[in-house]
């Protein structure tokens, strides 16, 4: 095997390794409602905060305070998903490389 191909091999591997790491600590939220629900996750996909306005609370509508939240986290994890796809593809060349996303 060549040994450019495998010192590449590492150092793309390096750069996914940081990049894997960088994104645990950007973040984007999502919001619902208006404002009413807002949501922050990581690149990683952890959340890291969910805020719900008071009035949301106060008015008593259970059914609609969840799908509130439901919307913003399933707005939240596609964000994030997009992120990590964007700054994981600009290393890889658009490669598609198993068990990246």
């Amino acid at each position: 095997m060549d040994k450019s191909i495998l010192r590449q091999a590492q150092q793309l591997q390096a750069k996914l390794a940081k990049a894997q790491e960088e994104l645990g600590s950007i973040t984007v939220d999502a919001t619902s409602g208006g404002g009413a629900v807002k949501v922050v996750l990581d690149g990683h996909q952890k959340i890291h905060s969910v805020e719900i306005s008071p009035e949301v609370v106060e008015a008593g509508d259970v059914e609609l305070l969840q799908d509130l939240v439901m919307t913003a986290v399933n707005e939240a994890v596609a964000k994030s998903q997009d992120l990590v796809s964007r700054r994981l593809s600009s290393l890889t060349g658009g490669l598609n490389i198993p068990g990246l996303p």
